[in-house]
């Protein structure tokens, strides 16, 4: 059976200790023994509990469906006598017009389960007998698979879309069959055919009459001859059209011919006027100009049809009677047709038989060879299961929600053995380790923020372009270097409380920037609370407050006589920490009160000058370092004192109001889920789009806007033939694609937009394909494009200068200039985080921070690492990144300076009055790891000015590790062990020796 069907699992209804005598399991390992013998007898337990509510036997389902849809793929089976044959991988995509399939697609989906199309093909010679067999036979192939298939019927030459996009670019039916009498072409002889192509997206192919008559306006035509390939543009086809049937003529080019003919592109009412016309015409007998069609009967099917609902009784469709079509009218003990028109529905319930289900299929069948039908496609689902295109046509669908009942077992399991007395420690499921998200982006660049006031912005100074107020709203500009050129990411930020007339602003000026960079930036628009991963890397070390000080935010506070709660460095603050690591790191204010306390995250308390810091009982070393370098931020050169979950101090509470009781799971994110690509018409304010199914990067058509939705984020791609009044609505087609929400996915109208413009394609966006970035240099539209490519077998190459490759940025890009600021894992001169670090490294940059103890222009002391090899992997990982990164950019560039761009000159008043201070500083980190410790260089103070209550206090110290001053003589008197001994302890106890020393 299909691991699908563990979705419906419960573990087994054994009784605890009852069960486990029984079983006769080892007293020593009884536990796992148990726990493993849940999972092994889970799938005969489900398939049991399956057959009993499906009234379904394995013995009415075709034993060539036995392991089907095991692992994600395509299999195919050919109705042979009744019975499904597997066809051979060799021959996938190759149909025969007197035969019936049944081909299953099986696809991984981000949530780990597997995910099942079933279609059957019928050709249109097929016997009447052999379609109804793989109707049949779709229907037990579902049940095989635990019922949650979707099927499709798919007649030839009316396939769909999704079933196309199979065998791209197309598929092409031969004459012939197993039992219909035909015989299989011969391949030695080669016949001229003409066919015709329609489709923007996928490309249906019919072979039509070799003769004039067959030819029109409206199509596109490819004429296979055994020594030349021609394709003919009817004058109303679209590019994206004849750009798709080029991919047919290399498909026939290559199949038919070993690639070795010539091909020729015939425009629809060219003359004589060259050889490959003349040619073409020539074999129609001569010129002649083609006559206007009517309108064809096909286009009857897009009338407006009355929905109808069947409900399937003894094998017969009765129609019903309703004044709603809502979800309500459905009994999951039947089956239901939904008949509109060009599309029927057939609903089958979850408590059917599979002979109820067989006789819904034939219902269906029946219905759409009824008289005066148009052409349609049957969709068939089950219960639970059912495709978004058929809940929209309800007026109400109830959201449900999938239940992951593995791990629900495992915990029925944990608390059964609990109530036995038994410890269950390691049954009950672990917090899942941090897994954030890839970034897909180079964090080395140079970002810029603007604070936006009314209608104007205001650059921020480095040190505090991370502090963001809810109250406001902010641009940034970040430039990294990208593989081969400067790449850009140009954005606004709103805050939750910010208003309507400065979000507004803020867009404006960031298309005017976008602009001015002659749209080769990525835009974004994102919300508080909705952050990417890209957003938070970039940043690194993010800090929102409360409140706002824009001038709209505090118009706002005024109209509505609200009290102003705008952050105060003296007042009473609450900032919730998370994160997973110094490149991605955040403290959130939230409402100083302990309901606002959660038992997965860390907090920072401040009340004036006297800060708390609040963790639960299992914090991780990773979760201190975030709050000792957050603290940094909000509060530095500030002492600290911790509270654990459970031993908090009454004045820690008091602060937050008195003590009551606070969650304990983890803020849910919007987790990234399968991507769908959508190709979009905006037309008069109308967004309609189309799902493109098992896209490629070629289904991205230059004249066209795409959008690519993976649920976390909208990705809207323009095509560089778009036209420029279309291109500026970019942002309003994305807000209009989620208040649609066409795949019922319950999308916040706050989900993070990117605009994309074809050529500029950031990684974060082209990791959902399989990128060729060759092609980012073709230019032409995309008939163009590909003309070229079948012709000389390479894409044109344009002429467009390439954006200057910096050589201001670490990293990939070699060498930086000196002149520049690297930012490798958040630091620089002006947001230095000390703690964490080593005390000489906290030291020096103690003294950056506090301009008024020296000179900037004088460079500090070299000093030495305290830390010994013992430390912990990430924090050296963090410490030598930074420290080469500082060290790569105070070398002096032989090359010449490359000429500075205008972010850059924006910057330098930020950066210029840093780099001098730099310019001789030698930092001895790892170097001195192995020297002894009376060579150290670090300077010493007597203990007695180095205690907490020393009244002739050391002013020019770091106050976080004041042990790092002593000498080593006085350090073993103290301390009782060396500094070495002493640096490979865990920090909880050595801040716990210092507090003793009153050094903490």
């Amino acid at each position: 059976m299909s691991r699908q069907l563990e979705a419906h699992l419960s573990p087994p209804h054994h009784q605890g200790s009852t069960f486990i005598a029984a079983s006769g399991f080892r007293c020593k390992n009884w536990v796992a023994e148990y726990f493993n013998f849940c999972n092994s007898a889970r799938k005969e337990c489900t398939l049991v509990r399956f057959k009993m509510s499906m009234a379904i036997s394995m013995r009415d389902l075709d034993p060539a469906f036995q392991g089907a849809g095991q692992k994600a793929g395509m299999e195919i089976w050919r109705i042979e006598n009744f019975t499904p044959v597997p066809v051979p991988q060799s021959s996938y995509g190759k149909f025969f017009t007197g035969d019936s399939y049944v081909i299953l697609k099986t696809t991984d989906s981000k949530s780990g389960a597997l995910r099942h199309d079933v279609h059957y093909w019928l050709g249109e010679d097929t016997s009447q007998d052999e379609a109804g067999t793989a109707a049949i036979k779709t229907v037990e192939l579902d049940a095989a698979l635990g019922g949650r298939a979707v099927q499709y019927r798919e007649a030839q030459g009316h396939e769909t879309e999704k079933f196309l996009s199979y065998f791209k670019p197309c598929i092409m039916p031969q004459k012939g069959g197993v039992a219909s009498g035909f015989k299989h072409p011969d391949a030695e002889e080669h016949e001229t055919r003409l066919y015709v192509c329609k489709g923007k997206r996928v490309v249906q192919v019919k072979e039509v009459p070799f003769a004039r008559s067959s030819l029109s306006h409206d199509d596109i035509f490819i004429l296979d001859t055994k020594s030349k390939i021609f394709q003919f543009n009817g004058s109303n086809s679209s590019i994206q059209e004849r750009a798709k049937a080029l991919e047919v003529v290399q498909f026939i080019k290559d199949t038919y011919h070993d690639g070795k003919c010539e091909v020729a592109a015939i425009e629809d009412g060219k003359l004589m006027a060259d050889a490959d016309t003349g040619e073409f015409w020539s074999l129609f007998g001569g010129f002649a100009p083609l006559p206007k069609r009517a309108a064809a009967d096909d286009n009857r099917q897009h009338e407006a049809f009355p929905v109808q609902l069947l409900c399937i009784e003894k094998g017969k469709a009765e129609p019903m009677e309703f004044d709603s079509l809502g979800r309500e009218l459905l009994d999951s003990n039947k089956c239901y047709l939904l008949d509109c028109g060009v599309e029927v529905f057939v609903w089958m319930g979850r408590n059917t038989s599979l002979d109820d289900r067989k006789s819904a299929s034939k219902a269906a069948e029946e219905l759409i060879h009824g008289p005066d039908r148009p052409k349609a496609h049957v969709i068939l689902s089950i219960e639970g299961f059912e495709t978004v295109m058929f809940r929209l046509k309800f007026d109400s669908w109830p959201q449900t929600t999938a239940v992951t009942v593995s791990e629900d077992g495992r915990g029925k399991v944990a608390a059964l053995l609990k109530r036995q007395g038994l410890n269950v420690n390691g049954l009950v499921k672990a917090d899942p380790e941090k897994e954030e998200p890839e970034p897909y982006i180079d964090c080395t660049g140079n970002l810029q923020v603007w604070h936006v006031n009314g209608q104007e912005k205001t650059l921020l100074p480095s040190s505090e372009q991370s502090k963001f107020y809810s109250g406001d709203c902010y641009m940034f500009q970040y430039t990294y270097a990208g593989e081969d050129r400067e790449e850009y990411l140009v954005g606004t930020w709103f805050g939750k409380h910010s208003v309507e007339e400065e979000r507004t602003a803020a867009i404006l000026l960031a298309s005017k920037v976008v602009e001015s960079l002659k749209l080769q930036a990525v835009q974004a628009r994102i919300f508080e609370g909705m952050e990417p991963i890209q957003f938070f890397s970039i940043f690194q070390c993010f800090i929102m407050f409360k409140g706002g000080i824009s001038s709209g935010y505090k118009s706002y506070l005024a109209e509505k006589e609200l009290t102003d709660d705008t952050y105060l460095e003296d007042g009473i603050a609450l900032f919730r920490v998370q994160g997973s690591g110094p490149e991605n790191m955040q403290a959130i204010q939230v409402e100083p009160v302990a309901t606002s306390l959660n038992s997965s995250y860390c907090y920072i308390l401040q009340s004036g000058s006297t800060v708390y810091t609040w963790s639960r009982s299992l914090t991780t070393s990773e979760d201190q370092e975030l709050v000792e370098r957050q603290l940094d931020m909000i509060k530095p050169n500030v002492q600290s004192k911790p509270q654990k979950e459970g031993t908090e101090s009454e004045q820690f509470w008091d602060l937050l109001g008195g003590k009551c009781e606070h969650p304990n799971q983890k803020i849910v994110k919007v987790t990234e889920g399968d991507p769908h690509l959508f190709s979009c018409s905006f037309l008069e304010g109308n967004l309609e789009v189309t799902e493109i199914f098992n896209f490629t990067q070629d289904d991205l058509m230059t004249e066209d806007i795409f959008i690519l939705d993976c649920y976390s984020a909208i990705f809207v791609w323009i095509g560089q033939q778009v036209k420029s009044n279309i291109r500026m609505q970019a942002l309003i087609i994305a807000e209009k694609f989620l208040e649609q929400d066409f795949l019922l996915e319950k999308l916040s109208l706050e989900t993070p937009v990117f605009i994309i413009t074809e050529a500029c394609e950031p990684p974060f966006f082209t990791r959902f394909f399989n990128w060729d970035s060759t092609k980012a240099d073709m230019h032409g539209d995309s008939f163009q494009r590909k003309w070229a490519i079948l012709k000389n077998g390479a894409p044109p190459k344009t002429n467009k200068p390439k954006r200057r490759a910096p050589a201001s940025y670490g990293g990939r890009c070699g060498v930086p200039d000196k002149s520049q600021r690297t930012r490798s894992m958040s630091f620089s001169p002006d947001r230095v985080r000390k703690r964490g670090r080593s005390p000489a490294f906290s030291a020096l940059a103690a003294n950056f921070e506090n301009a008024n103890v020296r000179n900037l222009s004088t460079p500090p002391p070299a000093v030495a690492k305290l830390y010994p090899k013992s430390v912990t992997d990430s924090a050296r990982v963090y410490r030598s990144a930074t420290i080469a990164a500082l060290t790569a950019s105070f070398e002096p560039v032989q090359q010449k300076e490359a000429p500075k761009s205008e972010s850059e000159a924006n910057n330098e008043e930020n950066s210029d009055s840093m780099s001098g201070s730099f310019g001789s500083l030698t930092i001895k980190e790892d170097a001195m790891e192995g020297e002894a410790e009376d060579e150290e260089r670090f300077p010493t103070f007597p203990y007695e000015r180095l205690k907490v209550s020393s009244t002739d206090p050391v002013e020019e110290i770091d106050v976080t590790n004041r042990e790092a001053y002593l000498s080593s003589e006085e350090f073993r008197q103290k301390f009782e062990m060396t500094k070495s001994d002493f640096y490979k302890l865990p920090k909880w106890k050595r801040d716990k020796l210092k507090m003793a020393l009153e050094l903490f």
